[in-house]
């Protein structure tokens, strides 16, 4: 028999319905049950593609023993953190301050009846001593908490008190500091010392793409011709193309990799992982002319419009999952691609296998990832179809299609970025830009998600704003449809409206009035993309006042900014801009269109265009247009000559 999450449109809740766990959603009711029947108070966090909270859900949630425990002495609420972002990032900063570390998902939140938490996890196995970080396993956990609950043990609710205490209480930057252009040394020394240099990349293992770092790392290269900030951008993007992490088949990059090489990832795939490195290699491609970042850009896009993607909007994500094991979908025996390659008239099958890395013992769990050591060979173009025709035959993981104006938003604003190179990607942005404010954007009010051809609930957050806010100025840039800047400057002054304080951002409203991060951790901080929108409003509008927006913004965090920026790469591009300033190419709307890739590859990285009379190509500060040339070649070296 199902739950009440069976009433519920998210499919993560949906995941859960017929759990034995008798799960709540988030709602009042919930809690007031909790106070009125002195129970303790459990919140699950988690999303549909996410491997751990698979398994929890196997070896707990559907485990008879730990749901009688659950059902007999608990409230319990599943929670949705793609639906409700807000709630997560509460929970995440308990789990922080509990823990002293960063939290993940599934998030395991234990509170008192009165929903003040006291204890918090991530993944617990069911039994003790079972490799749980926090040392005892779900059953013997939940049955001494439900006991301590029972005999109100004075102990745990002081406990719960001193931790609310602490939440409630926000702490503000002690000083700040002037915005220089030096903080990007810091920057580069601190990439360096977490730079690996045999693998590429800003850690060890588990390794993650970290977009915002490789998209700093090529502003700096551009404005200061910095070798080793180019070494680590192309060495790195190189290093994660190789196959892995990057599904060299269907394409599209995988959450993270498990191991230093890139090879072995959790094999779901995230809208705004692939949206921010789409634009990353579309951006390489640009600034180093390499034509596998062009290809690496395009299958990219090509991979969500082909699989992730339905009225011209954008699925969230899909799962690493299928047939209840990981990775199933993805990866080959050696029998059955040397089988295939042979059959289809390849007689150096065996040398090709083993280019591929496709070996009888494996590269996982007994079975093979495809993954290339050196260049991908041309042959393998034609080859991809046959491997493309086994994975047809196999159950494909599980597809959560809820459409997200954020991650949506970031997509859009890489593919607008790659229609300059390819004019049917700008096509495409235009499409999936309408469609997506005819369907999150009714009745003069913004929602942050919603399931295709649903009614959306849920109103937006800061990084609906802030990433939508972007993409239209994207928009706005490329076709020159002043509609579109009209958008980007209600949503920006709307946001400044609801979340902004004196430098301080929120990143939601009402219920849970969560600070926004600044920090670029799972994707960019939608604090520092609002800077960036705020910044070309102001320069576009020629509006002093947003870029004061944006410099108070970056005036609150500066200290931190000037002292560790590698936890803040996409706002340090910003002050970098903020500094030097932008620069602005006013030319006729045919110029606009028919050059767009030429214009798009100007060497300096903060230029914004805007539709004149002119046929001239006339360049321009934030105060006075100073040249103007009829040859494109030209605008590169008047740049550099203002600067």
């Amino acid at each position: 028999m199902s739950n009440r999450l069976a009433n519920e449109d998210s499919p993560y809740l949906q995941q859960h319905k017929d759990n034995p766990v008798d799960w709540w959603p988030w709602c009042d009711e919930a809690f007031e049950r909790a106070e009125t029947e002195n129970k303790a108070i459990f919140i699950s966090i988690g999303y549909s593609s996410c491997h751990w909270c698979h398994v929890m859900e196997e070896k707990v949630f559907e485990d008879k023993e730990c749901a009688q425990i659950l059902n007999e002495s608990f409230i319990c609420i599943k929670v949705d953190r793609e639906e409700r972002p807000d709630i997560d990032k509460y929970y995440q900063e308990v789990h922080m301050l509990l823990n002293r570390r960063a939290g993940g998902w599934p998030t395991s939140i234990f509170c008192t009846p009165q929903n003040k938490p006291f204890f918090a996890g991530t993944y617990i196995p069911p039994e003790s001593n079972a490799g749980s970080i926090e040392g005892m396993g779900f059953k013997e956990l939940t049955r001494l908490i439900a006991t301590k609950i029972k005999e109100m043990d004075p102990k745990l609710f002081e406990n719960a008190d001193e931790i609310e205490g602490f939440l409630n209480h926000k702490d503000h930057p002690k000083e700040a500091t002037v915005l220089k252009e030096d903080f990007y040394k810091n920057l580069l020394l601190q990439a360096k010392n977490n730079y690996d240099t045999r693998n590429g990349g800003f850690s060890d293992k588990p390794k993650f793409p970290h977009s915002s770092t490789l998209t700093a790392l090529m502003v700096i290269d551009r404005l200061y011709n910095d070798a080793s900030a180019k070494a680590m951008t192309t060495n790195t993007l190189e290093h994660m193309i190789k196959g892995g992490i990057y599904d060299l088949v269907d394409g599209g990059f995988c959450r993270y990799s498990v191991d230093e090489k890139w090879l072995v990832p959790h094999f779901e795939k995230m809208l705004y992982d692939n949206a921010l490195l789409c634009g990353v290699y579309t951006e390489a491609y640009l600034t180093y002319e390499d034509e596998k970042y062009l290809h690496t850009a395009k299958e990219v896009a090509d991979f969500w419009y082909n699989f992730m993607s339905e009225d011209d909007l954008f699925y969230s994500a899909s799962d690493a999952d299928s047939d209840g094991k990981e990775g199933t979908y993805f990866v080959y025996t050696y029998d059955e691609v040397y089988t295939v390659l042979t059959q289809n008239g390849y007689e150096n099958a065996k040398e090709m296998c083993q280019e591929m890395s496709v070996t009888h013992h494996g590269n996982f769990e007994g079975k093979n990832i495809i993954r290339f050591e050196d260049e991908i060979p041309e042959w393998f173009n034609d080859i991809k179809p046959l491997l493309q025709k086994i994975r047809q035959k196999r159950s494909y993981p599980f597809i959560d299609k809820k459409v997200q104006t954020s991650w949506s938003g970031m997509m859009i604003n890489s593919l607008f970025k790659l229609g300059a190179i390819d004019r049917k990607y700008k096509e495409k942005a235009i499409k999936t830009l309408n469609k997506l404010l005819d369907t999150l954007f009714i009745d003069g009010k913004l929602y942050h998600t919603t399931l295709i051809h649903k009614k959306p609930k849920v109103e937006a957050f800061l990084e609906d704003y802030a990433f939508l806010s972007q993409a239209l100025l994207s928009a706005f840039k490329y076709t020159q449809n002043e509609v579109y800047l009209i958008h980007a400057q209600r949503f920006v002054n709307k946001a400044l409206e609801e979340f902004y304080d004196k430098g301080v951002w929120n990143f939601s409203s009402g219920e849970f009035a969560v600070k926004a991060e600044i920090t670029d951790t799972t994707y960019t901080s939608s604090v520092s993309i609002m800077i960036n929108a705020l910044i070309t409003l102001g320069t576009l509008l020629e509006d002093e006042k947003y870029r004061h927006f944006a410099f108070k913004t970056m005036e609150y965090n500066s200290y931190e900014l000037g002292r560790r920026p590698i936890y803040y790469p996409y706002m340090l591009t910003q002050a970098l801009r903020y500094v030097k300033g932008d620069r602005i190419i006013k030319t006729n709307e045919q110029n606009i269109n028919n050059y767009a890739y030429a214009l798009a590859k100007i060497k300096y990285p903060f230029v914004e265009f805007k539709k004149s009379e002119d046929d001239d190509f006339m360049i321009c500060g934030d105060k006075s247009c100073f040249a103007n040339t009829q040859d494109l070649h030209q605008i590169n070296k008047l740049i550099e000559q203002s600067l």
